[in-house]
């Protein structure tokens, strides 16, 4: 149980940042294209001008987190085994200072083998030094940078455990929530990384310092800034159990959220599409009961991705908040997989969710 090392959905949007770059390059005289002074920005001599201009670039942090989940995994490579939910941020603003002080808390769940699904609550305060850096040569992405300066506080409490043996265990001993304190520590150490890439006008995320010019893996190649990307992501969802990717923000009329998806390692997963209103609902109860259980509400839309076929959907929404939920259950959906305790069919789910013109 750990958290990821990167997700396809920033946590922070540097879509401000690029236009400011673009308005400073207006009014330096150079065109609207930042590329084209870009050798300047990164001299070493002009990081207090790239603070300046990544902290006007951020804008609301904390608005910016609290609308965003964090999907966590094993390694950076594995896929996704659980979710992170910010509800609580505090990121005091001053011109004094030139580092983020950030505290946030929040709630989630993930799965182990050991355990089975473990849900847990998690607060943090810490002290980023930002910096941002101009890739070279025919691409021009911006990598933003977030440098861990220290961890003031960290807390990891484990709330329910489906795995009988985990659960007594922890009762016994706190060792989830002893892992989880270590765990939360060592990655708040890490710092992250946000990326705006130039060519199709959308952010990525990655924990710890990503290297100039690496992207992290995505399992689709998106092309093309007519779709904002939400997250583009490999899940893996057990045998009884679901995921909830969210909340998605849809602004503006006439839109609608595209969801691409390929199944493997299970012959059939539920996919949905439920309002943030009902999916709260639904995700509380998640987090509340070991088992599973029903969803709090029937989904807007709910279909099925069957293995080897791939499935793509465009649905028009009104605006709004959302979630898109892959469900390996029998309590929801049409989908019905096998009960056995020695026979874990988990789906492995890559999926693609985007928000685009729905005419």
């Amino acid at each position: 149980m750990r958290p990821a090392n990167h997700a396809s959905f920033s946590l922070l949007s540097l879509a401000p940042l690029a236009v400011a770059l673009g308005l400073a390059a207006t009014a330096a005289g150079c065109g609207p294209a930042y590329c084209t002074f870009r050798g300047t920005i990164n001299e070493p001599a002009n990081l207090t001008m790239r603070r300046a201009l990544l902290k006007k670039g951020m804008g609301d942090f904390c608005q910016q987190l609290l609308e965003r989940n964090a999907p966590l995994r094993l390694s950076p490579d594995s896929p996704v085994i659980g979710r992170f939910y910010p509800v609580q941020c505090n990121a005091p603003d001053s011109d004094a200072r030139d580092d983020l002080y950030v505290n946030f808390a929040g709630y989630g769940y993930a799965y182990t083998n050991l355990s089975k699904k473990l849900t847990f609550t998690m607060q943090a305060s810490a002290v980023y030094r930002y910096d941002f850096l101009i890739t070279e040569g025919d691409r021009c992405d911006i990598y933003a940078y977030f440098r861990t300066s220290r961890v003031d506080a960290s807390n990891f409490v484990a709330h329910r455990i489906e795995g009988t043996a985990a659960n007594v265990l922890n009762q016994l001993t706190s060792v989830g929530d002893n892992f989880g304190k270590q765990l939360v520590g060592k990655k708040l150490s890490e710092g992250f990384t946000v990326v705006h890439y130039s060519d199709t006008n959308s952010d990525d995320f990655s924990l710890g310092i990503l290297p100039l010019g690496q992207k992290p893996f995505h399992p689709y190649q998106v092309k093309g800034a007519d779709k904002i990307t939400y997250e583009n992501e490999r899940v893996e969802v057990h045998q009884n159990e679901r995921d909830f990717v969210g909340p998605i923000k849809v602004e503006g009329d006439g839109k609608a959220i595209f969801v691409t998806a390929q199944l493997d390692g299970a012959p059939a997963v539920d996919v949905m599409l439920m309002r943030k209103a009902e999916g709260d609902a639904s995700l509380q109860l998640y987090f509340e009961y070991p088992q599973v259980g029903p969803l709090a509400a029937a989904p807007m839309m709910s279909d099925v991705v069957q293995q080897g076929l791939e499935w793509k959907r465009g649905i028009p929404v009104p605006p709004g908040m959302y979630y898109v939920v892959f469900d390996n259950t029998s309590t929801a959906g049409t989908t019905n997989p096998p009960v056995s305790a020695l026979d874990d069919r988990a789906a492995v789910v890559n999926y693609l969710i985007q928000i685009g013109d729905g005419s």
